[in-house]
């Protein structure tokens, strides 16, 4: 988006500004357009700056402050698995860029666009989300430093993370803003962390832990200290992090950090099927903007495409799905898959063929459990078995 572009739709500031490590392409398999154009479609002047430049927060600063808050992401991919393979070697092109260009995000992403937008927009709000930040919410273990790191929010220094499929988040922390709510206040949105940042914040949320799993009480997971020491206080720490990712009955954890904690609220409620229906119904343009000279091949790869469906209760342990978009299937109506089906035949290029039809995983449409209540407390890791 350009300060001409805002102008021409008579906008004098943006109400939410979109900072994201892929190229700029209006289609819903971009992750970060699909929550600017959610946003938008909530009434929201919304702006994207893609794949900005890292040695001048000048690129972010063009359209100046937004009104409530900069949401940032690294792209659909984690900015270090987008650069490296698994040998630790330079890739030989980006999908998400622009002709396939290597060199147009930089590494760890969410930190560097993080600090761009501190000094871009001092007292701004920083909303920290997409794939990047959502598997690195606890402590986890790095491939490529060969270390376990702390949460991400810490060395982002951002307000607030969002984890899984951010709409809900991104749309309530939006509202709540609109109404006045300082930032620092939002701390209970679900799908959400933020940082209690000192041991006065989160010593007194220790006096009321869980006992059993129904309870919806704190669980703690193992501090940063003790799983970056310790490979068995890892293991612990994913496992029980894993039992935590049922939206219906997922419990707040806690997880310190030295002097500081990050508090995680309970994932956010999966979109039913009309939510999915409005959200695939948005009106994209289905492709990349008009500045771009060169193709990008992730674009390539999807435009006739179509997602029908997210989630995924497989459970498998070398996969991360489960992580961010959750267990329970989340499925678009058959009205809604067949307008876009429709779409898609008008487009000047098509010529037939839908190259996919489905979603992150196996085709899981319409899978759900047989009783809603079943679903609703059980605490399984895998539906395959």
């Amino acid at each position: 988006t350009t300060r001409a572009e805002m102008e021409a739709r008579g906008w004098d500031q943006l109400d939410i500004l979109i900072v994201t490590g892929d190229a700029y392409v209006d289609h819903p398999a971009f992750g970060p357009i699909l929550i600017a154009r959610f946003l938008e479609g909530r009434g929201y002047r919304v702006g994207v700056v893609a794949q900005p430049r890292w040695d001048s927060p000048a690129d972010i600063a063009r359209m100046g402050a937004p009104r409530l808050y900069v949401g940032i992401a690294a792209g659909n991919l984690d900015s270090m698995l987008n650069k490296l393979t698994a040998q630790k070697k330079v890739r030989g092109e980006d999908q998400y860029s622009p002709g396939g260009k290597n060199d147009l995000r930089p590494n760890r992403a969410s930190l560097v666009y993080a600090n761009l937008c501190r000094q871009a927009f001092p007292g701004t709000p920083l909303v920290l989300g997409g794939i990047e930040a959502s598997l690195r919410r606890i402590a986890h273990y790095d491939y490529w430093s060969d270390t376990v790191r702390r949460s991400v929010i810490l060395d982002a220094k951002v307000d607030v993370l969002v984890f899984g499929m951010g709409e809900r988040p991104a749309w309530e922390i939006a509202q709540r803003l609109d109404a006045g709510e300082p930032i620092g206040s939002i701390h209970d949105v679900r799908g959400t962390a933020v940082v209690k940042k000192n041991r006065k914040a989160w010593e007194p949320l220790l006096e009321d832990q869980t006992k059993y799993a129904a309870d919806g009480k704190l669980v703690v997971l193992p501090s940063y200290e003790e799983v970056k020491a310790d490979k068995e206080a890892f293991a612990k720490m994913s496992r029980m992090f894993q039992y935590e990712t049922n939206p219906h009955n997922g419990r707040p954890l806690l997880q310190v950090h030295g002097d500081e904690a990050v508090f995680y609220n309970s994932p956010a409620l999966p979109l039913s099927e009309a939510d999915m229906d409005g959200l695939y119904d948005l009106p994209f343009v289905r492709a990349p903007h008009p500045s771009y000279d060169e193709r990008i091949p992730a674009f390539e790869t999807v435009k006739h495409s179509i997602v029908t469906m997210r989630g995924c209760f497989g459970g498998c342990t070398f996969c991360s799905i489960t992580e961010h978009e959750g267990r329970i299937i989340q499925s678009r109506s058959k009205d809604s898959v067949l307008r876009e089906v429709r779409a898609l035949s008008r487009m000047g290029d098509f010529r037939g063929t839908l190259t996919d039809v489905g979603g992150p995983t196996a085709n899981m449409y319409k899978m759900t459990c047989k009783d809603p209540k079943i679903e609703s407390s059980c605490r399984r890791l895998s539906c395959v078995h």
